[in-house]
Protein backbone atom coordinates (compact mmCIF):
# COMPACT_ATOMS: atom_id res chain seq x y z
CA UNK A 1 0.00 0.00 0.00
CA UNK A 2 1.45 3.41 -0.94
CA UNK A 3 2.31 5.88 1.78
CA UNK A 4 0.13 8.95 2.18
CA UNK A 5 1.81 11.75 0.18
CA UNK A 6 0.67 14.47 2.60
CA UNK A 7 2.08 12.90 5.76
CA UNK A 8 5.14 11.65 3.87
CA UNK A 9 5.94 15.22 2.84
CA UNK A 10 5.42 16.49 6.39
CA UNK A 11 7.62 13.73 7.84
CA UNK A 12 10.40 14.29 5.31
CA UNK A 13 10.31 18.02 6.07
CA UNK A 14 10.42 17.55 9.84
CA UNK A 15 13.22 14.98 9.56
CA UNK A 16 15.31 17.36 7.45
CA UNK A 17 14.61 20.20 9.88
CA UNK A 18 15.61 18.37 13.08
CA UNK A 19 18.69 16.91 11.39
CA UNK A 20 19.82 20.43 10.47
CA UNK A 21 19.49 19.97 6.73
CA UNK A 22 18.64 22.79 4.35
CA UNK A 23 14.93 22.80 3.48
CA UNK A 24 14.54 22.64 -0.29
CA UNK A 25 10.80 22.72 -1.03
CA UNK A 26 11.05 21.64 -4.65
CA UNK A 27 13.28 18.66 -3.78
CA UNK A 28 11.05 17.61 -0.88
CA UNK A 29 7.92 17.71 -3.03
CA UNK A 30 9.67 15.91 -5.90
CA UNK A 31 10.74 13.12 -3.51
CA UNK A 32 7.14 12.29 -2.53
CA UNK A 33 5.94 9.10 -4.26
CA UNK A 34 2.68 9.60 -6.18
CA UNK A 35 2.07 13.17 -4.95
CA UNK A 36 -0.99 13.68 -7.12
CA UNK A 37 -2.21 16.96 -8.55
CA UNK A 38 -3.60 18.13 -5.21
CA UNK A 39 -0.15 19.03 -3.86
CA UNK A 40 0.26 21.52 -6.71
CA UNK A 41 -3.01 23.36 -5.97
CA UNK A 42 -3.30 26.02 -3.24
CA UNK A 43 -5.10 24.91 -0.06
CA UNK A 44 -5.08 25.66 3.65
CA UNK A 45 -4.01 22.92 6.04
CA UNK A 46 -3.02 22.04 9.58
CA UNK A 47 -0.12 19.76 10.47
CA UNK A 48 -0.55 18.00 13.83
CA UNK A 49 2.12 16.05 15.67
CA UNK A 50 1.49 13.48 18.41
CA UNK A 51 3.78 11.33 20.54
CA UNK A 52 2.38 8.58 22.75
CA UNK A 53 -1.13 9.84 22.00
CA UNK A 54 -0.37 13.36 23.26
CA UNK A 55 -0.27 16.53 21.20
CA UNK A 56 3.32 17.58 20.41
CA UNK A 57 2.65 20.42 17.98
CA UNK A 58 -0.08 21.76 15.72
CA UNK A 59 0.13 24.71 13.35
CA UNK A 60 -2.00 25.56 10.36
CA UNK A 61 -3.63 28.10 8.14
CA UNK A 62 -7.27 28.94 7.58
CA UNK A 63 -6.66 30.25 4.07
CA UNK A 64 -3.90 29.27 1.64
CA UNK A 65 -0.80 31.39 2.22
CA UNK A 66 1.52 29.59 -0.20
CA UNK A 67 1.25 28.88 -3.94
CA UNK A 68 0.61 25.16 -3.44
CA UNK A 69 -0.62 22.67 -0.85
CA UNK A 70 2.81 21.03 -0.93
CA UNK A 71 4.44 24.30 0.07
CA UNK A 72 1.73 24.90 2.71
CA UNK A 73 2.37 21.46 4.24
CA UNK A 74 6.12 22.13 4.35
CA UNK A 75 5.67 25.52 6.03
CA UNK A 76 3.18 24.20 8.58
CA UNK A 77 5.24 21.07 9.31
CA UNK A 78 8.27 23.26 10.10
CA UNK A 79 6.14 25.50 12.31
CA UNK A 80 4.45 22.57 14.11
CA UNK A 81 7.85 21.01 14.87
CA UNK A 82 9.70 24.17 15.85
CA UNK A 83 7.42 27.17 16.42
CA UNK A 84 4.33 26.01 18.32
CA UNK A 85 4.58 28.26 21.40
CA UNK A 86 3.13 25.51 23.61
CA UNK A 87 6.10 23.18 23.05
CA UNK A 88 9.87 23.24 22.80
CA UNK A 89 11.25 22.51 19.31
CA UNK A 90 11.15 18.85 18.31
CA UNK A 91 14.44 16.94 18.68
CA UNK A 92 15.77 14.20 16.41
CA UNK A 93 15.29 11.60 19.17
CA UNK A 94 11.54 12.33 19.08
CA UNK A 95 11.15 11.29 15.42
CA UNK A 96 10.73 7.65 16.44
CA UNK A 97 7.08 7.16 17.32
CA UNK A 98 6.05 10.59 15.99
CA UNK A 99 2.50 10.46 14.60
CA UNK A 100 1.66 13.02 11.92
CA UNK A 101 -1.66 14.09 10.48
CA UNK A 102 -2.40 16.68 7.82
CA UNK A 103 -5.87 18.21 7.73
CA UNK A 104 -6.71 19.93 4.44
CA UNK A 105 -9.41 22.52 5.08
CA UNK A 106 -12.51 23.03 2.99
CA UNK A 107 -13.83 26.61 2.83
CA UNK A 108 -15.47 27.89 6.02
CA UNK A 109 -19.11 28.92 6.08
CA UNK A 110 -20.98 31.04 8.63
CA UNK A 111 -23.54 29.40 10.90
CA UNK A 112 -26.51 31.00 12.57
CA UNK A 113 -27.31 28.26 15.06
CA UNK A 114 -25.40 25.79 17.20
CA UNK A 115 -27.71 23.14 15.71
CA UNK A 116 -25.68 23.47 12.50
CA UNK A 117 -22.54 22.22 14.29
CA UNK A 118 -21.23 18.71 14.88
CA UNK A 119 -17.82 18.39 16.58
CA UNK A 120 -17.14 15.10 14.77
CA UNK A 121 -17.81 16.50 11.29
CA UNK A 122 -17.03 20.23 11.50
CA UNK A 123 -14.21 22.33 12.85
CA UNK A 124 -15.13 25.77 14.18
CA UNK A 125 -13.77 29.27 13.88
CA UNK A 126 -15.05 31.76 16.45
CA UNK A 127 -14.49 35.51 16.12
CA UNK A 128 -15.06 38.58 18.26
CA UNK A 129 -13.46 41.66 16.77
CA UNK A 130 -9.83 40.84 15.99
CA UNK A 131 -9.80 37.79 18.29
CA UNK A 132 -10.14 34.43 16.57
CA UNK A 133 -10.01 30.86 17.80
CA UNK A 134 -10.07 27.68 15.76
CA UNK A 135 -10.60 24.05 16.65
CA UNK A 136 -10.32 21.15 14.24
CA UNK A 137 -13.08 18.53 14.07
CA UNK A 138 -13.09 15.02 15.47
CA UNK A 139 -10.69 15.57 18.36
CA UNK A 140 -10.45 13.11 21.24
CA UNK A 141 -12.23 14.44 24.33
CA UNK A 142 -14.25 17.04 22.41
CA UNK A 143 -17.64 15.36 22.30
CA UNK A 144 -20.17 18.19 22.38
CA UNK A 145 -20.76 21.43 20.52
CA UNK A 146 -20.51 23.24 23.87
CA UNK A 147 -17.07 21.73 24.55
CA UNK A 148 -15.89 22.62 21.06
CA UNK A 149 -17.07 26.22 21.27
CA UNK A 150 -15.72 26.70 24.82
CA UNK A 151 -12.25 25.55 23.77
CA UNK A 152 -12.24 27.69 20.62
CA UNK A 153 -13.43 30.73 22.60
CA UNK A 154 -10.76 30.17 25.26
CA UNK A 155 -8.09 30.02 22.56
CA UNK A 156 -9.38 33.33 21.18
CA UNK A 157 -9.62 35.02 24.57
CA UNK A 158 -13.38 35.37 24.21
CA UNK A 159 -15.07 35.40 27.62
CA UNK A 160 -18.17 33.30 28.39
CA UNK A 161 -21.39 35.08 27.39
CA UNK A 162 -19.48 37.57 25.20
CA UNK A 163 -21.03 37.76 21.69
CA UNK A 164 -19.08 36.10 18.88
CA UNK A 165 -19.61 34.80 15.38
CA UNK A 166 -19.18 31.16 14.37
CA UNK A 167 -18.01 29.59 11.14
CA UNK A 168 -17.75 25.89 10.47
CA UNK A 169 -15.51 23.97 8.10
CA UNK A 170 -14.86 20.40 7.08
CA UNK A 171 -11.44 18.83 6.64
CA UNK A 172 -9.98 15.93 4.77
CA UNK A 173 -7.72 14.24 7.32
CA UNK A 174 -4.61 12.40 6.18
CA UNK A 175 -2.82 10.20 8.71
CA UNK A 176 0.36 8.16 8.64
CA UNK A 177 -0.13 4.82 6.95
Amino acid sequence: MPKNPYTTLARQTITALVQGERINEAALIAAVPDPGQDLAEPAACFVSLHRSGRLRGCIGTLQPTRPSLGSEIIRNAIAAASQDPRFRPLRAAELVGLEISVDVLHPAEPVTSKAELDPRRYGVLVSAGYRRGVLLPDLEGVDTVEDQLAIACEKAGIRPHEPYSIERFEVTRHVDD
